[in-house]
């Protein structure tokens, strides 16, 4: 059986395939290097309609990367599925953190959303890829509330059927409020791959590296 091996043939092929379609008109030119990214790490090319991006969203991202400032990632799934030999950093999660888990059990509340408490000195300048909890969402958008330093990027991409869509939707509806820039996605789809995928793109752009 003849299929395609060559890997840069393989992603170049892919992604000139998302470029027929989608409709990618609504995007400036580094949006669609995420859009297609995350096109491509999902297959649902219908969810190009769903992703939205704050005005300075890619230029915040760009800039805390270029800054070397922390990335923090709400679970491992996503951490793990970071391009890591295009970062300067090691990305930081908590959900495995022995105070976090005890704390969960204690207060009978999410690992997730008890993490978010662990990341509150790193949150300045950062950018912080959720990808799996809405309440760890819904947790940050509290703690931004509170007056806390602000992340650089928020990456909100929580999936599932339980406050999935509406943590999104709060993030979208308070970003401009709360003094940060986002990116994210309507509706109940989501996950750590996608949420990360977002992250890649920004990574490849910051280095040049356009599809």
């Amino acid at each position: 059986m003849k299929y395609i091996s060559n890997p840069t043939r393989i992603e170049e092929d892919s992604f000139k395939k998302i470029r027929e379609l989608c409709d990618l008109k609504r995007f400036n030119r580094d949006e669609q290097q995420v859009v297609m990214r995350i096109v491509h790490t999902c297959g649902l090319p219908e969810i190009a309609e769903k992703i939205c991006f704050s005005e300075n969203a890619i230029k915040a991202g760009l800039q805390a990367i270029k800054n070397r400032e922390a990335v923090i990632c709400d679970v491992e799934m996503v951490k793990c599925s970071l391009t890591l030999r295009m970062m300067e950093q090691e990305p930081l999660c908590f959900i495995n953190k022995a105070s976090v888990i005890s704390q969960a059990k204690t207060q009978n509340k999410t690992r997730c959303m008890m993490a978010v408490d662990a990341w509150k000195s790193y949150i300045g300048d950062s950018i912080i890829i959720v990808g799996n909890a809405p309440t760890a969402l819904f947790r940050l958008l509290e703690v931004l509330k509170e007056g806390f330093k602000k992340p650089a990027l928020v990456i909100g991409m929580p999936v599932g059927f339980i406050g999935a869509e509406e943590s999104k939707l709060a993030l979208w509806n308070k970003y401009e409020k709360l003094g940060i820039e986002c990116i994210t996605l309507e509706g109940t789809q989501g996950g750590s791959a996608i949420a990360a995928s977002a992250m890649n793109a920004l990574l490849r752009i910051e280095q040049d590296i356009y599809l």
